[in-house]
């Protein structure tokens, strides 16, 4: 029998990431997340939200994996983004009572931004960054050609096929 285990949703930070290092050297990030589900009111008609909120947490995988520092770096709370990834139930015993508990997370595999990032919030500098003046250094990617316009095309007729 096959099985599926993977998560994509849609949200808000409901707190900053918190960054943990883990025995093998790695780094893990642990956040809250919100999603809302819509819901009609019986009483008033009116289409509702009702929050989801969601344990989330996010390792440096391998040797390249830097998807824990890239989640610490870029985002905070109130921040949206697409998060995709699988569930994982974590289960302990209760410290005081000894009562076993579990909570249902989710494992983030990959995370995209939703959100255009406010000027200068950016903590990263960029790799290649441009000077205020003067002409672009030779390493400095070109800008993109713009299209020629449309005047200065050929003809639909004139194109050979």
């Amino acid at each position: 029998m096959a099985n599926l285990n993977k998560v994509m949703l849609i949200g808000r930070l409901t707190r900053d990431p918190e960054i943990r290092a883990i025995s093998n050297g790695g780094k893990v990030a642990r956040f809250g997340f919100a999603v809302n589900n819509r819901r009609k009111n019986q009483q008033t008609g009116q289409w509702e939200d009702e929050p989801c909120f969601l344990e989330c947490e996010v390792f440096n995988r391998g040797e390249t994996g830097t998807l824990a520092d890239r989640m610490e770096q870029t985002v905070r709370k109130g921040h949206q983004i697409f998060i995709e990834g699988h569930l994982k139930l974590d289960q302990w015993n209760d410290k005081t009572t000894g009562d076993k508990r579990q909570m249902l997370k989710i494992v983030v595999d990959n995370f995209q931004y939703l959100e255009r990032r406010e000027e200068g919030s950016s903590p990263r500098p960029l790799a290649n960054p441009r000077p205020s003046a003067g002409p672009p250094p030779d390493d400095y990617p070109s800008e993109p050609e713009a299209e020629a316009p449309v005047a200065n095309r050929p003809a639909e007729e004139d194109i050979p096929f």
